[in-house]
């Protein structure tokens, strides 16, 4: 089992990245972290990460699965909207490939397109709320959402937790 880690150049929440990296290294799921940075990434508290892929040369091919990390990055460089991320969701949800977002990166698989009557864990916040509604997906108050290859954990409080139904799920633990 082999996903990508996206992150954003810059202010992308360490601590989730870390959560991941150790949830992963844990029970032998092997990743990459995927950026469209060249250089070294820096996380909001300082963490630096040099990309081992760059997002464009990510293919489902390749991996089980990507899954997207939160921060404030990820609204600073709008990845939300960035059109060769969201071809890049749209390939691994049309392959039947893992598709994860962590809180605020959920609103680039809802503007994927890929939501359309799954249930979407929802972070408390009310431009998410809309995003849902207007890409047809299911709001809900749960922490962790699995719709068939789509996952959305609504924040990273609980993030391990999450990462261990999600592994529960796809068969790893």
């Amino acid at each position: 089992m082999k996903f990508a880690i996206f992150i954003a150049p810059k202010d992308f929440k360490d601590e989730t990245v870390s959560m991941l990296k150790r949830v992963f290294e844990k029970w032998g799921v092997q990743y990459s972290i995927a950026s469209y940075a060249n250089k070294d990434c820096i996380g909001y508290h300082g963490a630096v990460y040099k990309p081992d892929i760059n997002a464009a040369k990510i293919s489902p091919m390749d991996f089980d699965g990507i899954v997207l990390a939160d921060g404030k990055g990820f609204e600073d460089y709008r990845l939300f909207e960035y059109r060769p991320l969201l071809d890049t969701i749209t390939m691994f949800n049309e392959r039947g490939k893992y598709v994860g977002a962590i809180n605020n990166a959920i609103k680039a698989v809802a503007r994927a397109n890929i939501i359309k009557d799954k249930k979407i864990a929802m972070p408390q916040e009310e431009e998410m709320r809309r995003l849902i509604l207007l890409f047809h997906g299911i709001p809900s108050n749960e922490g962790i959402e699995i719709a068939g290859n789509l996952v959305t954990i609504k924040n990273s409080t609980n993030l391990e937790i999450s990462l261990r139904e999600l592994l529960q799920h796809i068969g790893v633990m």
